[in-house]
Formats: C-alpha cells, structure tokens, sequence
C-alpha cells in the first residue's frame, strides 16, 4: 500500500469516527426527559427526607407533606409512578446534573443555581428567618455579631447567611434540618437560620426556650428544579402546579401542611 493510499484510508477512518462521535452527540442534544419519564413510567423525584411540613417520614415510613402532595398530583399528571429519591442539600443538584433525579422539590432562585439548573414554576411561600429566644434581643443582621447560629449546609439559609452575617457572628453549618434544630434546642448554638416551615414547628414545640422569629433574611418562593433544555418537561410541570393552584388543590395542601390559607402572592419572586 502506497503512502498516498494509506493516507485516504486514515482519512476516511476518521470521518466515518467523527461522523459517529456527530451522531452520538446529536443524540444527546435531542435527548427529553419528559420522553424518558413517560418510556421508564417513573418520576424520580428529589425530596429532602428530614424538612417537615414539606417532607418527612411518616408513621408507615413513608414521605409525606407539602412536596410529596405536589410531587404526587406532577407524577398522576404524567400517569407516571412517584419515585422520591432522598436528598440533602449537599447533592441534589449533583444528582440533578447526573440524571439521578428527574426534578427537584423545594429549590430556592439564586443567579449562582441558574447556571447549572433552570427553575420551573413557583409552588410554595417560603421565607428564611433568623430564630432565638424570647430573651435575646436580635432585630437586624448587625445584632448577629458575636453569635453563635447554626445552619442547614450548603442550603439557600446558608449563602443567605453568610452573606449578611458580620465577620464576628460564629457559622456553624450542619449536614441536614434535625441537626440544626438540635443545636440550637439544646443550647449549641444561640440562634439558628431556617424556613418559615421548619421554624413553624420548632416555634409550637419549646414551651420552655420560648423560641421566636426575630427577622427575616430572605423571601424567596420555593420552585421546582430540573436540568437546563428540558422544555417539555418544564412545560408539564408548569401546567401541572398551574392547574393545581386553579382548582385549589394548592390551597388545601397549604392548609393541611402549612397550617395557612396559600396566599397566591407569596408565589412570586
């Protein structure tokens, strides 16, 4: 075989290659994941296991709360199964990413998460606060100087509080809600950062401690997450929760869950 003969079959090879390598990726452009939703017959779905009244074991071990409503009405929406998949703030967008899950519950906007996630509709109110005893005076974010408060990792409580937290105030982060709460229960920490859902239920319980809401870091309606081109998906979600705040299906989970009547203004950003 000549050089010149040899050197048209090196070509060829590569062009058959890159034409290949084309198709491959041209394939995973067009991928849709509503598509594989449907094809599966499952919706795997990212919950937090521990974030009562969103989401939380119940007596049969199984999720319940206000995700698991909404996450139920998308998965008949689609006449899908409901796969939850448990999640901490640490993973979920890296599960996201790598198709671990399919969407996300409870997911706060932030210009940093609309770089690697889109955002569907919103779903549910949620504010982050700053909780401390009854005795402590903290009425600004100046007044968390030289304190100790205690932080879900990694979550949108966390930036939020890192952000406006002066250089003195002691961050201690922990890996999940419960952890955060105990810390601040048992005298850890003095204060601690958490939803509107969470410091409801920590506000009921500690007859003693006397817990109250001393100011609010941030208002942001929680969303539904999923991977950025998923346009179908996205669209089916959006008509799902759409249609569940026309019929009032929105409003009976708010009052089952949140104990409130849903105000639909607190769904906007």
């Amino acid at each position: 075989m000549t050089i010149h003969s040899t050197l048209k079959s090196s070509i060829a090879a590569i062009l058959v290659l890159g034409a290949a390598g084309l198709g491959i990726a041209t394939q995973a452009a067009n991928a849709d994941a509503l598509a594989d939703i449907t094809k599966a017959g499952t919706i795997n779905v990212g919950v937090f296991a521990d974030f009562p009244p969103f989401s939380s074991a119940s007596a049969d071990m199984s999720l319940k709360g206000y995700d698991m409503d909404v996450a139920q009405y998308i998965a008949d929406t689609l006449k899908v199964k409901l796969n939850p998949v448990a999640v901490t703030g640490q993973n979920r967008i890296p599960y996201l990413n790598d198709h671990r899950v399919d969407i996300l519950m409870s997911v706060g906007y932030s210009k940093e998460r609309e770089q690697v996630i889109d955002f569907a509709a919103a779903y549910a109110p949620y504010y982050i606060a700053v909780i401390g005893p009854a005795a402590m005076s903290v009425k600004s974010k100046e007044d968390l100087a030289d304190k100790s408060i205690a932080v879900n990792r990694g979550t949108l409580e966390d930036t939020s509080l890192t952000a406006a937290a002066p250089a003195s105030a002691d961050i201690k982060r922990f890996d999940n809600y419960n952890s955060v709460i105990q810390a601040f229960i048992s005298g850890q920490t003095q204060l601690m950062v958490v939803g509107n859902d969470v410091g409801a239920q920590v506000l009921a319980k500690q007859d003693v401690l006397k817990p109250e809401q001393k100011f609010q870091l941030l208002t942001s309606p929680s969303h539904i997450g999923l991977n950025k081109n998923e346009d179908a998906l996205k669209k089916a979600v959006n008509d799902a929760v759409a249609k569940m705040l026309a019929d009032g299906k929105l409003d009976e989970s708010s009052k089952a869950w949140l104990k409130t009547p849903l105000n639909p203004d607190n769904l906007k950003d």
